[in-house]
């Protein structure tokens, strides 16, 4: 049981770690565009985006898959941008719809899941990996649930109560994400 607890929290903290905000970044460009009525598609979007995570956990646990630490530091702000760039450029966001975005949301998972492949590959044993990946997950799915809930209440908040206007609201906070995705991705320039 002590296990249990352990991956469960080195999930939770590994979204929300300060020192690490990429996950942080991604969700709130994620779930800009959505009200509580859409929960059922950003579950999924969620849920999908941990499963590319998880995937790439494995995968590069057992050797299947294999990246350059410094070019996956340097595509995870871009996955960040480009789902910001989603909302500021696609007016009814077509980008974001039907399984076409399933696809890349499962994608963009398993590049943020590489980022933290190595240092998982040295805390688990051979004998509890597949448990370990699966306590980890619910970590890391518990953590992003409660980032897009504040999400999806502060858009109520703003759109509903102080009555912003919809696109301009989802301009300016995915322009302020989309700057930091761009401060990182410079940061994290592999050549």
């Amino acid at each position: 049981m002590d296990t249990f607890w352990f991956y469960l929290n080195l999930g939770l903290n590994h979204v929300t770690d300060w020192n690490g905000l990429d996950h942080f970044y991604f969700l709130i460009a994620l779930s800009l565009p959505f009200q509580f009525k859409d929960w059922k598609k950003l579950l999924l979007w969620v849920s999908l985006f941990t499963l590319g995570h998880s995937i790439s956990l494995i995968g590069s646990y057992f050797g299947w898959i294999k990246v350059e630490g410094s070019w996956v530091e340097f595509l995870i702000p871009i996955t960040i941008g480009l789902t910001c760039l989603s909302i500021l450029f696609n007016k009814n966001h077509s980008f974001s719809a039907g399984w076409k975005f399933n696809g890349i949301t499962l994608f963009f998972g398993i590049i943020h899941g590489l980022g933290f492949a190595k240092y998982f590959s040295q805390i688990v044993f051979d004998d509890d990996a597949i448990l370990a990946l699966l306590e980890f997950a619910l970590g890391v799915e518990f953590a992003q649930l409660m980032i897009v809930i504040i999400m999806i209440a502060i858009n109520f908040i703003a759109l509903n109560v102080l009555k912003f206007n919809s696109q301009k609201w989802q301009w300016i906070i995915s322009a302020m994400v989309l700057s930091e995705a761009i401060r990182m991705t410079l940061n994290n320039v592999p050549f």
